[in-house]
């Protein structure tokens, strides 16, 4: 696990030193993802240069630096990752007479490439990575990023030089790099606390797409070509489905999640496992546990009993035998915290769990250097209730006249979310504990919006969106174009529930999720390992039928039976919460002065990202008690964190004016 960085300057002006004290600063802008080392590449006559930035994980020799060279020379690469089959693959290899200096993944992989060319070798890859790959034969740079989108690649023109690096805090150490803020950019973070696909908040920037080649030629000319499409999975994997029954599907999965996990367990240096005590992570802990030494597991809880599930990875990590550690949040911690999130993310960043995860990583960095994670159950195993949610309120109100609809969607809305919530406590002594919610007036008031949609993808985009209307708070008033809308973006297979899975794990999991975890953990130099996703066994979940992965009104199945096999059912079964933290008790608190600061409306005026009024109503709605308004609240507190946190105050650039 590594940060990477270089450029391409194609007029040719950059003098060799020069080359390499740029590559240099860039790769110095996010020393703590490879805090071990540091090495630069240069090539003055094809105004070619490197960066590489070591957290050393495998083969901790001088034999393992980076930028490294293939063994004819043709190729130097710089590489954030980890191939986990890279010893099958040597052995592969050996037998066709290939020799190695040290025992890294990095070796191997060069050697695959030459052997058997880019798009084939990286096919044959196992694992999370991005990379940079220079070939000096032909001129060429090759921009590659894994399947699932774990780890992070950007790149941008500015003027002549093509600049590239895992966050964008690499690129300011360019002199070419312009900060212009895209507008429309900040209207689609409005909308999913996150910048979506490829998009980036800088408008010259743009993310390699999960399980793509982006290819810039000696003319300057890029392409992108892909190796891999989760699409392709899925459609293949409907048309072939899992034939077995519940017991041979918990076993092919058993398989597959065996070997991912023992796979991920390939390390010179200790490590551990995150475990909040659900489905995804007590699957992975408890498949760890049984593969060797003890299993160091790591949990963070709040003082807030709502929010805490501290004791439920307690009594998993007892009954696997884990040597396990837990910090308790109090928000005097959080508060001290919170200044630290965004100068962890290179771009603005609004999931609030950003705060757990971030501390948690630094708990387990204490002492251990990779850790393993559950991220993509949900995904995968239909484990969000909003998939259910979206596909109930489609069917049955589908034939409904949109009157009728929106009639019922505001009688919904006249009663207050606090007036819901004291509803739903007087009747919880005879709610089943699996219909229980957290915050049930607000997820009732979603139902209303999703009530106003024309169609199934209005009404998903309503659940999952935030700011309903984006227009409405941003300071030039514009309309933003939400790709969720857009029927190219749907896929043409299964049925709705299948297609919000495909949709999730193509848009929040590597937007989102997997964006949290990296920044977090890379934060505190911490590799984090997902082996729920791995590509084999997202192959295997897209052959399950529904009903391996839905029973009873409750997702997971399949893996819930796999996890059954080794810890009791008592231990897991309840309410799916999230990884949730008290926000909104905190910022009527002990962060209220931090918050107030940031939301001052003379800032945001003078800005200019946000109309100040708009925001101002929301916030005092939320301190007045009236309403919980913190999911929209935070994200334009984080947003205008991320600016005080050293991003370049620049003027919102208008991309449908910018490009005319």
């Amino acid at each position: 696990m590594c940060g990477i960085a270089g450029f391409v300057d194609f007029a040719g002006r950059t003098p060799g030193q020069e080359l390499g004290r740029i590559a240099r600063a860039m790769g110095d802008r996010m020393a703590y993802r490879g805090p071990d080392a540091d090495g630069v590449w240069t090539d003055s006559a094809a105004q070619v240069a490197l960066a590489h930035r070591r957290l050393a994980i495998v083969d901790l020799s001088a034999e393992g630096l980076q930028p490294m060279h293939s063994a004819s020379g043709r190729y130097v690469i710089t590489y954030n990752g980890e191939v986990y089959n890279f010893p099958a693959l040597r052995e592969e290899l050996v037998a066709k007479s290939c020799v190695f200096r040290g025992h890294s993944d990095t070796e191997v992989m060069l050697a695959a490439i030459e052997a058997w060319g880019l798009a084939e070798a990286v096919g044959r890859f196992v694992g999370m990575f991005a990379f940079a790959l220079w070939d000096r034969k032909t001129r060429a740079l090759h921009l590659v990023r894994d399947r699932m989108g774990v780890k992070p690649l950007s790149y941008g023109r500015f003027g002549d030089a093509f600049v590239f690096g895992s966050d964008l805090h690499a690129f300011a150490a360019h002199p070419a790099f312009r900060p212009d803020i895209d507008g429309e950019a900040v209207g689609l973070y409005l909308l999913r606390a996150c910048l979506p696909g490829t998009t980036s908040i800088y408008r010259q920037v743009k993310k390699v797409p999960p399980g793509a080649i982006v290819t810039l030629g000696a003319d300057g000319v890029e392409r992108t070509d892909f190796y891999w499409r989760l699409s392709d999975v899925a459609a293949a994997g409907l048309a072939d489905p899992f034939r077995g029954g519940a017991d041979e599907a918990a076993d092919a999965l058993e398989a597959l999640l065996k070997e991912a996990v023992r796979l991920r367990l390939v390390s010179d240096v200790p490590l551990g496992v995150f475990l909040s005590g659900g489905v995804d992570s007590s699957t992975v802990a408890a498949l760890m546990a049984e593969t060797g030494p003890r299993v160091k597991s790591f949990t963070i809880g709040f003082e807030a009993d709502a929010f805490d599930e501290a004791a439920y990875a307690r009594a998993v990590a007892r009954h696997i035998g884990a040597d396990h550690t837990e910090f308790t949040l109090t928000s005097a911690e959080a508060m001290a915290a919170i200044p630290r999130l965004a100068a962890a993310y290179d771009e603005p960043f609004a999931d609030s769990s950003q705060l757990p995860t971030l501390l948690v990583s630094e708990m387990a960095r204490r002492k251990v250097t990779v850790a393993l994670s559950g991220d993509g159950g949900d995904e995968l195993f239909a484990g969000y209730t909003r998939h259910l949610w979206c596909e109930a309120i489609a069917r049955r109100t589908g034939a409904m006249p949109p009157t009728l609809r929106r009639v019922i969607g505001r009688a919904l809305a006249a009663m207050s979310p606090d007036r819901w919530d004291a509803v739903a406590r007087a009747v919880a002594p005879i709610t089943p504990e699996r219909l229980r919610q957290r915050d049930p007036g607000d997820k009732i008031h979603k139902v209303a919006t999703m009530m106003e949609a024309d169609d199934a993808r209005g009404m998903y985009r309503a659940l999952i969106s935030l700011f309903a209307r984006p227009e409405g708070v941003l300071a030039s008033g514009r309309t933003v174009a939400d790709p969720m809308l857009d029927s190219a973006a749907w896929p043409r297979f299964g049925d709705l529930t299948s297609q919000l899975l495909y949709l999730d794990a193509m848009t929040y999991l590597p937007d989102d999720i997997l964006t949290k975890v990296d920044r977090a953990s890379m934060a505190v130099s911490l590799e984090a390992r997902e082996p729920l996703l791995d590509h084999r066994v997202v192959a295997l979940a897209w052959r399950l039928p529904l009903g391996h992965k839905i029973r009873q009104g409750r997702g997971k199945a399949v893996l819930r039976d796999v996890l059954y096999r080794r810890v009791p059912r008592a231990l897991i079964d309840r309410p799916k919460w999230g990884f949730a933290v008290p926000i909104g008790e905190w910022l009527r608190g002990p962060l209220r002065s931090w918050a107030e600061d940031l939301l001052a409306p003379r800032r945001l005026a003078e800005d200019g990202h946000f109309d100040p009024r708009p925001v101002r109503a929301l916030w005092d709605e939320h301190l007045s008690g009236r309403r919980n308004r913190h999911h929209l609240i935070w994200v334009i507190l984080m947003f205008n964190a991320w600016l005080d946190s050293g991003a370049a105050r620049a003027k919102t650039i208008d991309t449908a004016k910018a490009t005319a």
